[in-house]
């Protein structure tokens, strides 16, 4: 029930971290991926690998923020792949710092990535899949979406968004064949946490929050998102999914 032979996917941000993860996993279990984000030479390196795993890959570097452009980049994706049929959201940005210093353009710019992007990636992904039917579409939130952190509050209230995002677009998109649903993970070690890891007072008050006693790997995302992209999770709509080593259960 998790095979996706046949099955296109598009990951954005999926030139590093959890979308480089999800992006080879997906290929893995069977689909032909494409991969979108700001810069051509990861997206590439993705592909590779890919294609390492015997599926069909492709990598378009384009500007999710550029709103007018994404039917255009979905429909190349479609022409060039045969189909579009699971859209994961995984491009995002973390700019942190404390509240009161917190600018409009800092601000703008975590709303634009992390929320205004996603819902217009929903929007012409889910354009052509309510046409067919059919579709998967799997929004990257976080344990943030859920709680809050000192020196996060942009992010925060993004990641916040993506999950009211989700659990209306499953609503309204639900009874047409498609599936919305969220991911949200803790802290990942991934390029984007680096300054996160590397500090000792950081580690020292974040890791006992975790009763799973670990800082997450991408490749510990992998998993979820193969569920929600399959036929085991067509009953599965609106939901979270926290992959967060027990974060939010205490």
């Amino acid at each position: 029930m998790t095979e996706l032979v046949g099955k296109t996917a598009v990951v954005t941000g999926g030139g590093r971290g959890i979308g480089k993860a999800i992006a080879i996993g997906l290929a893995e279990a069977g689909a032909s991926v494409a991969v979108i984000g700001r810069t051509q030479a990861p997206l590439d390196e993705t592909v590779s690998a890919i294609e390492q795993a015997g599926a069909h890959g492709l990598a378009i570097a384009s500007d999710l923020t550029e709103v007018s452009a994404l039917p255009a980049t979905f429909q190349r994706v479609n022409d060039d792949l045969g189909s579009l049929d699971i859209l994961v959201n995984s491009a995002g940005v973390q700019l942190t710092g404390p509240a009161e210093d917190v600018t409009e353009e800092t601000w703008d710019e975590v709303i634009a990535v992390n929320l205004k992007a996603v819902f217009f990636c929903c929007q012409a992904a889910g354009r052509m899949m309510l046409a067919n039917g059919t579709g998967k579409i799997i929004n990257l939130g976080s344990t943030f979406s859920v709680t809050g952190f000192p020196e996060f509050a942009a992010y925060c209230a993004s990641k916040g968004g993506v999950v009211q995002l989700t659990r209306s677009l499953a609503s309204e998109w639900a009874s047409r064949g498609i599936n919305v649903n969220a991911i949200g993970p803790t802290a990942v070690k991934t390029e984007m946490n680096t300054y996160l890891f590397e500090s000792p007072e950081f580690l020292d008050f974040f890791l006992p929050k975790i009763p799973g006693g670990k800082i997450l790997e991408p490749e510990d995302i992998v998993g979820a998102a193969i569920f929600l992209a399959s036929p085991a999770s067509d009953s599965v709509h609106g939901h979270l999914l926290m992959v967060d080593g027990g974060y939010t259960a205490i």
